[in-house]
């Protein structure tokens, strides 16, 4: 789910970066503040860190006696992207094996659906493995499947979220990307 988020964040501005002239100052300030929040990845509360969308507030420097540089308190608006348990995905597989296969959905990369929670699929070891059921399309790599998550789980050291997920529900399977209407 994309999130809308109201951020207070403090930048650090390099000495040697600072400009009297207020637009090259704002300027510094943007280029750290957009490096600093691809830098960050993700958090437990707010998910993966995806844009900033708008810059609020920049508030009074404050000098760093022992660096010299430049700390600015400033707030901004931005969007960023997080897994619940409950919600409907669409993934990509990207990697099948004897007991699931791992999706991908947007930044989130270790989306698990264990062949536990296929029903009607079976395991079919070839070069391109795959996943067979009679009355579905087959589950292989490059598919994009809808689930249902049934759990997350952060890692904080990764600075990113894994989820457990299941086809176990209505409407949930392989996606099919023709159009219905030709």
């Amino acid at each position: 789910m994309f999130l809308k988020v109201k951020l207070p964040w403090n930048v650090v501005v390099p000495a040697e970066n600072l400009d009297a002239k207020g637009p090259m100052l704002q300027r510094s300030i943007v280029i750290r503040l957009l490096d600093d929040f691809a830098r960050r990845k993700a958090t437990k509360d707010l998910g993966y860190f995806l844009a900033v969308t708008t810059l609020e507030n920049i508030g009074e420097g404050r000098v760093r006696e022992n660096t010299g540089e430049v700390l600015f308190p400033v707030v901004f608006s931005g969007i960023t992207f997080k897994i619940f348990r409950g919600e409907v995905l669409d993934g990509t597989v990207h990697k099948v094996l004897k007991h699931g296969v791992f999706l991908k959905c947007g930044p989130v990369e270790n989306i698990y659906l264990t062949c536990s929670k296929m029903p009607d699929y079976r395991y079919v070891q070839a070069e391109n493995p795959v996943f067979l059921s009679e009355k579905n399309p087959k589950i292989e790599k490059d598919v994009v499947v809808r689930v249902i998550v049934i759990g997350t789980k952060w890692l904080e050291a990764e600075r990113e979220f894994q989820a457990l997920v299941s086809l176990e529900g209505d409407f949930l399977g392989p996606v099919s990307c023709e159009n219905p209407l030709d």
